[in-house]
C-alpha cells in the first residue's frame, strides 16, 4: 500500500466520507504547498493537546491556558444553568443543535452513538455505564431523551428509558421526548432551528 492509498483509507474512516470524496481530499493535499500541510499538521496536534471531554456530559472542549486543569465544559460549569433538567443526545452535533434554540438551559449527556435493532455488538460503543453514573446522584426532575426520528434512534430511545428506569428506580420526574416536527428519519443536526426549537418547546 503507498502513501496515497494509506491516507485515502485514514479519510475513508471519516464520518460520511466515501472512496472518492476520500480520493479528492488525498489529491488536494498533494497540490498544497509544504506550508498548507504543516499548518494542517499543527492544528491537528493543537486539537488533540487542547481538546479534551467534559467529565460530566463529553462535550468537547478547549481547555483554558489559564486553567489547564478544567474537567468540565463551559456548559456543565456554569452555574446559571438548570440542573435538574438533563438531556440525553446521541453526539456532539445534536448538543450545539439543540444549543443553539436558546430554549433549553439544562445540562446534556452526550451517548456517544446509537445502536442497530438485533445488534448487541453497537451497545460496546455508548456510555451506558457512565450514563447511569450521571444520573445516580442528581436530583433530576425532568430527562430528556432527544435522540433522532431514526429507526436506530427509536430502538436508543427504548434502550435509555430502560436505563434511566433502572439508575433511577424511585424516579418520580419526567422522562420526554421532542415532538413531532423533524422529519421521521432525519437527523437533529440538519433541522434548522425554528423546527428544532419547537420540538423542543413541545416535548412529552
Amino acid at each position: 500500500m503507498d502513501s496515497k492509498e494509506r491516507l485515502q483509507n485514514i479519510f475513508k474512516q471519516f464520518p460520511t466520507v466515501g472512496s472518492r470524496t476520500a480520493g479528492r481530499f488525498v489529491y488536494h493535499l498533494i497540490k498544497q504547498p509544504k506550508e498548507k500541510i504543516d499548518e494542517l499538521i499543527l492544528a491537528i496536534q493543537e486539537l488533540k493537546s487542547k481538546v479534551k471531554l467534559c467529565q460530566m456530559c463529553f462535550n468537547p472542549f478547549e481547555v483554558s491556558t489559564t486553567d489547564p486543569s478544567m474537567v468540565l465544559c463551559q456548559i456543565c460549569a456554569n452555574q446559571n444553568r438548570n440542573k435538574s433538567l438533563l438531556c440525553i443526545v446521541e453526539k456532539e452535533a445534536d448538543l450545539l443543535s439543540i444549543e443553539n434554540t436558546r430554549k433549553f438551559t439544562g445540562l446534556y449527556f452526550i451517548l456517544g452513538g446509537t445502536v442497530e435493532i438485533l445488534k448487541e455488538e453497537y451497545l460496546k460503543h455508548l456510555r451506558i455505564e457512565q450514563l447511569k453514573n450521571r444520573l445516580r446522584g442528581n436530583n433530576f426532575t425532568e430527562i430528556i431523551v432527544a435522540l433522532n426520528p431514526t429507526p436506530e434512534g427509536k430502538t436508543t430511545s427504548v434502550l435509555v428509558e430502560g436505563i434511566i428506569k433502572e439508575a433511577l428506580p424511585n424516579f418520580s420526574g419526567k422522562i420526554t421526548h421532542l415532538a413531532k416536527g423533524i422529519p421521521v428519519g432525519g437527523e437533529m443536526e440538519y433541522a434548522d432551528e425554528e423546527t428544532l426549537g419547537s420540538a423542543l418547546d413541545g416535548r412529552k
